[in-house]
């Protein structure tokens, strides 16, 4: 079983994106342990150090900061990855407008790119929703991802 936090900076103010990320954030629970935390938004240093904070409490957690400089891969190369971790706990980084602090970029086990463009804080928090989702799609078989 998975279990999935994903650690976000700032309110979803778009309502069509929060929907979204409320339907797969349920889609999540029904198969796992998911959990998204929102954190105050305020000046990049201020939110990682809200972020470390939040960090300190997920114990063995292999930690993925989104980040433009991050490395991309493709949907089955994340969903092999998460399988791989069998049972130990991910926690996915989401900063706000004006990204992550070099701290928090520090402290996480990898840097993952959504994609080579650049995207609001509350769109790129929508990908990643969808992606866990497609990755555990993937893992279960599930037509939701198909080739």
């Amino acid at each position: 079983m998975f279990r999935y936090t994903i650690i976000a900076v700032g309110k979803m103010k778009n309502r069509s994106l929060a929907a979204l990320c409320d339907d797969f954030a349920k889609r999540l629970k029904r198969q796992g342990n998911f959990e998204l935390v929102e954190l105050k938004d305020g000046d990049v240093e201020s939110e990682g150090e809200r972020i470390l904070d939040a960090l300190a409490k997920r114990g063995d957690a292999r930690i993925y900061a989104m980040a433009e400089e991050g490395r991309t891969c493709s949907s089955q190369k994340l969903a092999a990855e998460l399988q791989a971790l069998q049972g130990r706990s991910a926690v996915f980084i989401v900063g706000g407008a004006y990204g992550l602090s070099a701290a928090v970029k520090s402290r996480a086990d990898v840097l993952l790119s959504l994609s080579p463009f650049t995207f609001t804080h509350e769109i790129a928090r929508m990908l990643l929703c969808e992606q866990l989702y497609r990755a555990v799609s993937i893992q279960t078989g599930s037509k939701y991802h198909h080739e």
